[in-house]
């Protein structure tokens, strides 16, 4: 049928105005998959070099489904061949995915939230604000395009922190007597006998004092 039209399309055209007309030259507004023989529009069909009309014969559905058939028969030939093209193109596969990720960075960070947390965005985002937009400890805000540590016991979510208090909480093991020594360490200046520092330049003071004699 198409045949047919093509070429009466082509014979008119040549004798109206002397001209050559390819396959290409007119519109044609469904196509017969040689597949399933079924009839549909050109989207339905992958594009391919060197084809009459640019498409391939099979439709999109035919040949997704001749590709999963021999996919379910050849599973193990087929990882074997992606894994080996991945290392062999491994630069090429970690540019693909830094921006592939960096399109996807917040849903990748949503994903992130649901899954460990239980949370969403907004709830991430009115967390922070709670706080003052910034470390629920220190105050530090996130720097552009970066996001805190969630800071949980357990199910319970109780915060928002920085890396360094995030870190430090597991480096006290979150013992509030560690804690409370530390502040008092801090306050103090250190649990050093008072005189010590005195005592102890004397004594070098001293050792030069003999070294000085003796020369």
């Amino acid at each position: 049928m198409y045949k047919k039209e093509e070429n009466e399309f082509r014979t008119s055209a040549q004798r109206s105005h002397g001209i050559t007309v390819t396959p290409c030259s007119y519109h044609r507004t469904m196509k017969r998959c040689t597949k399933c023989g079924l009839s549909k529009p050109p989207a339905e069909f992958y594009a391919v070099k060197g084809g009459r009309d640019g498409l391939r014969g099979d439709c999109k559905a035919c040949h997704a489904a001749r590709a999963k058939a021999w996919y379910a028969k050849n599973r193990v030939k087929a990882i074997a061949n992606v894994k080996r093209w991945q290392q062999e193109n491994a630069e090429h596969v970690r540019a693909y995915r830094r921006e592939h990720n960096a399109s996807r960075t917040r849903e990748i960070r949503a994903g992130h939230l649901r899954r460990t947390f239980g949370l969403s965005l907004d709830d991430y985002d009115a967390m922070l604000a709670a706080q003052g937009g910034g470390c629920a400890i220190c105050g530090e805000q996130p720097m552009a395009g970066q996001s805190l540590h969630i800071d949980h016991l357990g199910d319970v979510v109780r915060g928002i922190l920085c890396i360094r208090c995030n870190n430090a909480l597991g480096l006290l093991k979150e013992d509030t007597e560690l804690v409370g020594i530390a502040r008092d360490y801090i306050d103090c200046g250190g649990f050093v006998t008072p005189g010590v520092y005195e005592a102890r330049e004397l004594a070098v003071d001293r050792a030069r004092g003999l070294v000085k004699g003796s020369g």
